[in-house]
């Protein structure tokens, strides 16, 4: 890992150079660091490692296999690998960390069961 202190503001003025809502800024083995700012609906699949998300801004609601819950700013939200997530009916500006770690496919390198 190059740099192992960024600022919040690197992370916001890389975001969507690339076209792409998320801008990961740090990386090292199996993890990753994000910040992610879908504008409109939030287009995620299932992905293949755990990861948490640390909301920043915004509010709405979370699905995850087939459950909803509302969320606010300071909220920390645990997807386990290849469940079924989106952020919906997010507040403009909305923005959250994304950390992606461990082996693919969760804990035991297989699918999660929902």
């Amino acid at each position: 890992m190059k740099d192992w202190i960024l600022p919040l503001r690197h992370f916001r003025d890389e975001l969507g150079r690339d076209g792409k809502p998320f801008f990961v800024g740090m990386a090292h083995g199996s993890m990753t660091v994000e910040l992610y700012k879908p504008v409109g609906r939030d287009p995620q699949q299932p992905h293949e490692q755990d990861e948490l998300y640390f909301v920043v801004a915004g509010t709405g609601t979370f699905f995850k296999n087939g459950e909803r819950r509302p969320f606010a700013p300071g909220d920390v939200i645990f997807v386990e690998a290849w469940a079924e997530h989106r952020f919906e009916d997010f507040s403009e500006g909305f923005e959250t960390w994304v950390v992606f770690w461990g082996p693919k496919g969760g804990e035991a390198g297989l699918p999660a069961a929902g």
